[in-house]
């Protein structure tokens, strides 16, 4: 077993793996896992060595993680997000998420604003409520979930936000105001200024898989970066990218499987109804209409599955 190592948390009080199991493909948004083989997962992620565990409302794993909590000696890290647009709809989030996962509170809060460009604006009522939810014990931290260089750098000098959760590859896919050296310049500062900083979207959605260690290494390796929130379906994964994140070993055998895999979104067009509820919801402008059918410009899609919540039909899938 790969020996367990915890490192500071910007300013917070967690001590963090660097890895964070990300359990957004264990849901319906993408491979949609029963909950108890989600849990399975989280489980030996958890036994291996990784303490925290990152969901959101939209991802629907919370029933994957009560699982996965079942039977574990140190209990981990809850970190979750609530994409609301109100106070009522914030609490209804949190409320539903410690009931489903069967937690007493969340240890980071996020305001999940991927496409919000003055998230502490356009989300004041919200903040206001998770500041309410914090003192009465619900949320320890809060955070922001963001694509934007310019909401990391309004994280970063907020005196509420203690964790920040930011968009970050190599090629810069998804980052939606600038380039990979400008993101990675905004998470330095935001982490001088003693902020949590944890990644995601490393691979961008998959589409990076081929060159997944070098990808891992670039973010893990940016001044300021904490950890790394990374989704994963096998124990395969979870075991080598847990390896690679805590010593920088990297099995040759084992990653040249890892790295063969590909996975692509899928549109069934047939049930299609041209309603067009999916293109707002793409954090990446990847979504048009055309004769009256949805379709994925390739280059720009991500995988996140957000147009997959977004969709009245239930037929958009990451596969």
């Amino acid at each position: 077993m790969v020996q367990q190592k915890r490192y500071r948390f910007g300013r917070t009080n967690l001590k963090i793996s660097r890895l964070v199991y990300g359990s957004l493909p264990l849901g319906p948004l993408q491979a949609n896992v029963a909950p108890e083989e989600g849990g399975e997962l989280i489980r030996h992620a958890i036994k291996l060595g990784v303490n925290v565990i990152d969901t959101a409302e939209l991802y629907g794993t919370y029933r994957h993680i009560r699982e996965g909590l079942k039977g574990v000696s140190q209990q981990p890290h809850i970190i979750s997000k609530t994409h609301a647009a109100t106070a009522v709809d914030a609490r209804r989030h949190v409320e539903r998420a410690l009931n489903e996962m069967n937690v007493q509170k969340l240890d980071v809060l996020h305001i999940h604003g991927a496409r919000l460009v003055n998230p502490f604006i356009d989300r004041a009522e919200v903040l206001a409520e998770m500041k309410s939810m914090q003192r009465e014990g619900l949320v320890d931290y809060l955070g922001l979930s963001t694509h934007y260089i310019c909401a990391v750098k309004q994280a970063a000098e907020h005196p509420d936000i203690d964790v920040i959760h930011p968009l970050i590859n190599r090629d810069g896919m998804g980052i939606l105001d600038g380039t990979p050296a400008e993101m990675a310049e905004a998470i330095a500062y935001a982490a001088k200024c003693d902020k949590g900083i944890y990644g995601m979207k490393a691979l961008a959605g998959g589409n990076l898989i081929k060159e997944a260690r070098e990808c891992f290494r670039f973010v893990l390796n940016l001044p300021g970066m904490h950890a790394l929130a990374i989704g994963m379906l096998s124990k395969e994964e979870i075991e080598g990218n847990y390896k690679l994140l805590t010593t920088g070993e990297a099995e040759a055998t084992v990653w040249e499987q890892l790295e063969k895999r590909e996975r692509q979104i899928q549109i069934m067009e047939q049930f299609c109804k041209g309603c067009g509820a999916c293109i707002p919801a793409c954090t990446n402008h990847g979504i048009f209409l055309e004769n009256g059918k949805a379709k994925i410009i390739k280059e720009a899609c991500i995988l996140c599955g957000y147009c997959a919540a977004a969709c009245p039909e239930f037929i958009i899938r990451v596969v």
